[in-house]
């Protein structure tokens, strides 16, 4: 099979979130098991951003393609060109339109707000992937489309067999690339054609929704979900009536990337087999936030965007209690001050117990990981994460919502005791995230064989992309490329 990934962000060229390092990943994994049933290197189409730096030395080739453009006035064609860069395991294919893509502020938006101009943006990043694909001679069996950026190339798919499957993996189900009726024609035909007569606008992901061959999200527990309303965000009717074309496939992690053994940033390695070193990684930790390392005290740990879903607003109202019961908290984020307001006093008022972190800092985080004893993801929704599967590997007790993914990767030790990797609360509220907080450190003042037992079965959980995720995803291309072989011409 010739497999081709359209998304708008990817690691380390263009990344505001998960999505970034899943699309990363996933192609690298890829190619690394692959073995004879795809055709290596597989494609990444990826917009090219000013921010995009493009080393010359990595650059294998470069084309115009002319692509239809309805948005681009009386002639309605537009010249794009193509840039291949070797990248790792993959090839990166930016698509270079600086008109759409070179602007000052972020990837879908500025200071005032999403562009205005997003359909027309991002349905000419869909068209120009494809029409290159085209002019090459060679079509791909399987067009592999990330999140509502690449939903406009569903339409621009021909019906019928001979055309590429289509396989939809959803990152973010809160996001659909919602589109008004007045900027519908900057994505052409194909999409005026299905606009209904009252209706305001297309939602870009539900269309892709119901026309890809199959449509995943990134873990089995999150798919399950997302077929309810109160997390489905609109679309759980469409997601519903695909049945079994819906599913998860549970993210992986780059172990690789996050290895407590070759981990440069920290203080000390340590693996599975010897744990010492994570001890010297706690004290540098604690030292570098003027906390006193000699307290054995639990220091909790909490990274990631400072948002209602990922429940900081739980842990800023469990916090003094937390505190009273003898806790330490370290937490990495930046966001509304209505969410982080009482933990900046707490950090003001106790720097010696709180410390708060208001940005995003790679290295920071990776000793936060290393040097904390728990860690804390009391999400309300998770379609997967990924900052548990670190904690474990990591030797961090995770303590985490019952939810989508979360739910998935880590094992409850209090309802599986001698068998599990963490503690999970079931209920999104602040005495639900102190309960397992409190369940964590009962085990961690018993301390002895069952507390290291524990760390141990965490650190030995496998979350590499090559074993499960990347063989999954190998199985849905040979699954969508079957069913659309079995699609009736015109259906």
């Amino acid at each position: 099979m010739r497999v081709a990934f359209l998304a708008a962000e990817c690691e380390p060229w263009a990344k505001t979130g998960g999505l970034a390092d899943v699309v990363d990943a996933l192609a690298r994994a890829l190619g690394a098991v692959a073995g004879d049933a795809v055709e290596l290197p597989i494609d990444v189409f990826l917009p090219r951003y000013r921010s995009v730096a493009v080393p010359a030395g990595r650059v294998t080739g470069e084309r115009l393609v002319e692509v239809p453009d309805p948005g681009a006035g009386r002639r309605a064609v537009t010249t794009v060109r193509i840039v291949d860069l070797a990248a790792d395991g993959y090839r990166l294919r930016l698509v270079d339109h600086p008109e759409s893509f070179d602007r000052a502020g972020g990837y879908y938006g500025d200071e005032r707000g999403d562009y205005l101009d997003n359909a027309r943006r991002f349905g000419l990043f869909c068209r120009a992937a494809l029409e290159i694909l085209r002019a090459e001679g060679r079509s791909p069996d399987v067009l592999h489309l990330h999140d509502w950026h690449a939903a406009p190339a569903v339409r621009y798919v021909e019906p019928g067999p001979a055309a590429p499957a289509v396989l939809l993996t959803i990152h973010n189900l809160a996001f659909h690339g919602w589109t008004p009726r007045r900027r519908v024609a900057e994505l052409g035909p194909e999409w005026t054609a299905v606009l209904a007569p009252d209706a305001v606008g297309i939602d870009l992901l539900g269309k892709a929704i119901e026309r890809a061959d199959l449509v995943n999200t990134v873990s089995p527990g999150f798919a399950r979900e997302a077929l309810r309303p109160e997390f489905g965000m609109g679309l759980d009717p469409a997601l519903r009536s695909r049945g079994d074309r819906f599913f998860g496939i549970l993210n992986g992690l780059d172990t690789e990337l996050w290895d407590p053994a070759t981990d440069p940033v920290i203080a000390a390695p340590y693996s599975r087999a010897d744990r010492t070193g994570k001890l010297t990684c706690r004290a540098d930790l604690l030292t570098r936030l003027g906390m006193d390392p000699s307290d054995r005290g639990p220091v909790l740990g909490m990274i990631g965007r400072l948002d209602p879903q990922k429940g900081f607003d739980l842990l800023a109202e469990a916090a003094p209690t937390l505190l009273a019961d003898g806790f330490r908290l370290v937490v990495q984020g930046s966001g509304p001050a209505e969410l982080v307001g009482s933990l900046r006093g707490l950090a003001a008022t106790q720097p010696e117990r709180v410390a708060l972190i208001e940005r995003f800092d790679r290295e920071m985080a990776r000793r936060i990981y290393a040097g904390t004893d728990g860690f804390l993801m009391p999400s309300r929704f998770e379609p997967c994460g990924t900052g548990q599967m670190i904690a474990l590997r990591y030797g961090t007790s995770p303590i985490v919502h019952a939810t989508g993914g979360l739910r998935d990767t880590v094992r409850d030790e209090h309802d599986h005791p001698g068998s599990g990797t963490g503690f999970v609360f079931r209920h999104a509220t602040p005495d639900g995230l102190l309960w397992a907080c409190r369940q964590f450190a009962a085990r961690v003042r018993a301390g002895g064989g069952a507390w290291e037992s524990l760390l141990e079965r965490g650190m030995a959980v496998d979350f590499d992309w090559r074993t499960r995720a990347a063989p999954a995803y190998l199985e849905a291309y040979e699954r969508a490329v079957r069913l659309r072989r079995g699609v009736v011409a015109g259906a």
